[in-house]
């Protein structure tokens, strides 16, 4: 099968930067990324790069390289999976949030929804690529409604999951650790196997893409994520004993960063993690487990989300109870929004979490972040469906400017890494604040000793 066209379902956070990527370094190919969202793919379109609906360091110069000569945004569903030799699959699979595995296992509609699709439509062979983030043996319920629903073609199933960072995606896609392929062992199989990596090796190298049975493909991106997730909470769980007994986290982190075999990675101690990525995988991960009846496997892991989450409540707990054991009317500010730097992603973010446990105090929270606007901020709230929309709205206000945000502030709180935030002029923000002024630096990010000598009242993270 020669390969001239991909379609790519989904238009959201990994399947635009990962077709812009394979336009650009594919200029033989062409690329068309397909979503029902109008808004969204008109976001893709527009003639400004800079108001795509993604904010990725060096993501907009990518389109602005390719878009309308091999790569396209489209809501032609159908015209593009007709013409596609290779269709990946990149939509979103959220934890369920009804009937069985509520709250744990992945919701496959969506999944379900574009291997019908497909199936309705095809009028040749394809070859399906998982791209979204899916539980082991997904791609058997695939290929069961491909075959079973089609119009008699033949369709190869690979799994080819993402292994992205918010914030260096771009840079992840052009020199990635490795690529993972998992594909059936069988002589098409292979062949599948070999045309999708074929397409990576045009500039990643050849042995840094690695191939598997399906099932190892799925199952190793849970269990990566998991992993970093793991140490995420592991040096975090650590923090509070720090702050009982005088030790520094950022000195214990540096410390057995040191060792070789554990490394400095992922040791940064914060608020906690989010994303859209890690919380839902490791639920999958545990669902996936006592669907077995490993009730000690889930356990292990589940342990993983129950520290983040205490993480979150007890940076919130914190605050209420410095500020004398009340944040009734006061304002705290937020200096960020964004889970982590350099992305407008705001899925499960702690600042989301901190701020609902905030107006449940009776605080105004009042908002910056330079890729978060007030619209998305309150949908975040109004998703928790702790309070009406109304309620959200009266409690919580954004700014376009972070002075603003903190004029007349009684706590500043730092819930995103974005480094201006470092750079501040913090004198000029401690002098347009309540006294006493405090900051909650929950990314660990500025410096004790400087804040303490501005004035601030500085409470870090296990330090």
């Amino acid at each position: 099968m020669e390969i001239t066209k991909i379609c790519c379902i989904g238009a959201g956070y990994v399947g635009g930067p990962t077709m812009a990527v394979i336009a650009q370094k594919c200029p033989h190919l062409t690329i068309t990324v397909v979503d029902l969202n109008q808004e969204r793919i008109d976001a893709w379109n527009d003639e400004n790069t800079d108001n795509i609906p993604i904010f990725e360091p060096g993501l907009s110069a990518v389109v602005a390289e390719t878009r309308g000569k091999n790569l396209f945004f489209s809501n032609a569903v159908e015209k593009a999976i007709e013409e596609a030799q290779i269709i990946f699959i990149s939509v979103n699979t959220p934890t369920k949030t009804y009937g069985k595995g509520k709250g744990m296992a992945a919701d496959l509609k969506y999944i379900e929804l574009c291997a019908r699709q497909i199936a309705k439509v095809a009028k040749d062979n394809k070859i399906v690529v998982e791209k979204s983030t899916l539980p082991v043996r997904t791609a058997e319920a695939i290929k069961s409604i491909l075959d079973n629903t089609g119009n008699g073609v033949q369709f190869q199933i690979l799994s080819n999951p993402e292994f992205l960072a918010e914030g260096t995606a771009i840079s992840d896609l052009l020199h990635p650790d490795r690529i993972l392929i998992g594909g059936d062992q069988t002589a098409e199989g292979q062949k599948a196997i070999q045309a999708l990596t074929d397409i990576y090796a045009n500039w990643v190298p050849r042995d840094k893409i690695l191939t598997t049975n399906v099932w190892s493909s799925e199952l190793s991106k849970l269990t990566a994520n998991a992993f970093l997730a793991q140490r995420i909470s592991s040096i975090n769980a650590l923090t509070e004993l720090c702050e009982k007994t005088g030790a520094d986290i950022n000195e214990v982190a540096r410390a057995i960063g040191m060792d070789s075999r554990i490394g400095p990675k992922f040791l940064k101690a914060s608020v906690g993690f989010g994303g859209s990525c890690f919380k839902k995988d490791i639920l999958n991960l545990v669902y996936i487990a006592k669907s077995y009846g490993l009730n000690e496997t889930a356990a292990y892991w589940e342990q993983v989300i129950i520290m983040n989450d205490h993480q979150k409540k007890r940076f919130a707990d914190k605050i209420v109870k410095t500020l004398y054991n009340t944040v009734a009317g006061k304002k705290i500010s937020f200096l960020g929004w964004a889970f982590k730097k350099n992305t407008n992603d705001t899925r499960e973010s702690a600042a989301i979490y901190i701020a609902d446990d905030l107006i449940n105090e009776q605080a105004a929270v009042c908002v910056y972040d330079p890729k978060v606007n007030q619209k998305k901020i309150l949908s975040d709230l109004d998703y928790l469906e702790t309070r009406s929309s109304q309620e959200n709205a009266a409690n919580v206000q954004s700014f376009d400017n972070p002075f603003e945000a903190c004029q007349g502030a009684h706590a500043v709180a730092v819930l995103t890494e974005w480094e201006e935030f470092a750079h501040y002029d913090w004198k000029k923000i401690y002098d347009a604040m309540q006294k006493p002024a405090f900051v909650f630096d929950g990314r660990n990010i500025l410096n004790k000793k400087e804040m303490q000598k501005i004035g601030f009242v500085y409470h870090g993270i296990g330090s």
